[in-house]
């Protein structure tokens, strides 16, 4: 036997995911989000929006450009900096 489809709106789906509904639109309208409407009612499987979660897991190492190494600093002296940065003196 078939598991039963879990619906969610488009207004739970978007505060499932922490996003506005203008940002779950545009997930929809690119193709990263699977949505269904039916007359004029859009719902989204819930199954549907978890894989979308698991599919936007950020992969380690892949936010460097985020954080620029500070000028000055290179090799081993910014790796040493990093690490003391937790640490309490």
């Amino acid at each position: 036997m078939s598991e039963q489809i879990r619906w969610m709106s488009t207004r739970v789906a978007a505060e499932y995911l922490g996003v506005t509904l203008r940002s779950l639109y545009r997930f929809i309208d690119e193709g990263a989000l699977a949505a269904y409407k039916f007359g004029r009612v859009i719902r989204l499987k819930e199954q549907d929006v978890e894989t979308f979660i698991e599919a936007s897991r950020i992969a380690p190492g892949s936010l460097e450009h985020l954080y620029p190494e500070p000028k000055g600093l290179s090799g081993r002296e910014s790796s040493i900096g990093r690490e003391s940065k937790g640490r309490a003196r």
